[in-house]
């Protein structure tokens, strides 16, 4: 099936993850309740790339990593970047801009327990391929994640065996393009200590500095 545009606020190409969001909107009405589009500037040199909406972060507002705690870290460190107007992210109508920098989910619908299915992961795939195609300006991916990392290569159509995933690995990509692996900074990641502020803090400004994009 073609994938006419990198956003379709109707798609139901995945049925469990259709349902689920049918279901939210019967128990949540005022949420946003479909495929969350992708946020930043149009323009930037620096794409990350996240997982999935969250439940009640994303989901309810409509923007990535807005509303829930993998934002708190993210949006901070943007800030402190000077890549974002501002250290916190609300709501999708805040007023929040960011430069240089654009963020991309893997999976754009929000999926049970926070956790996409391979299947569907690839069923996504189609509209970041297309947007990644679109972003012409990029010189850098920062993958949030070992899935979202996945997601990329199979959307440029790369092997994974020849990019392994690992926190601050750096990978050269056939284009010319860099491929900068971190630890989503998810609830559990940062509560663990297994990514610290200090971790993604240096691994941004790695990002940052691979892009060109001088920081604050």
């Amino acid at each position: 099936m073609l994938y006419p545009t990198a956003y379709a606020p109707r798609c139901t190409r995945c049925p469990r993850l259709s349902a689920f969001l049918a279901e939210l909107r019967r128990e949540h009405p005022d949420y946003w309740n479909r495929p969350v589009p992708s946020f930043g500037d149009p323009q930037a040199p620096l794409l990350l790339i996240g997982l999935a909406p969250g439940l009640h972060g994303a989901n309810r507002t409509g923007r990535p990593f807005t509303g829930d705690h993998a934002g708190i870290l993210l949006y901070r460190s943007l800030y402190e970047a000077g890549l974002a107007s501002g250290p916190h992210s609300v709501s999708a109508g805040d007023g929040l801009l960011l430069s240089g920098v654009r963020i991309i989910n893997a999976a754009k619908c929000v999926p049970p327990q926070n956790k996409p299915l391979p299947a569907e992961v690839r069923s996504c795939n189609g509209y970041l391929a297309r947007e990644l195609r679109g972003a012409r300006a990029a010189r850098v991916f920062l993958a949030l994640g070992r899935i979202a990392h996945e997601a990329l290569l199979l959307a440029q159509g790369l092997p994974r065996a020849a990019y392994p995933f690992a926190h601050g690995r750096e990978h050269e990509l056939p284009d010319g393009r860099q491929l900068l692996d971190s630890y989503h900074c998810s609830r559990y990641n940062t509560q663990t200590g297994r990514l610290t502020v200090e971790m993604f803090q240096a691994v941004l400004a790695r990002g940052c500095e691979l892009a060109g994009l001088k920081r604050a």
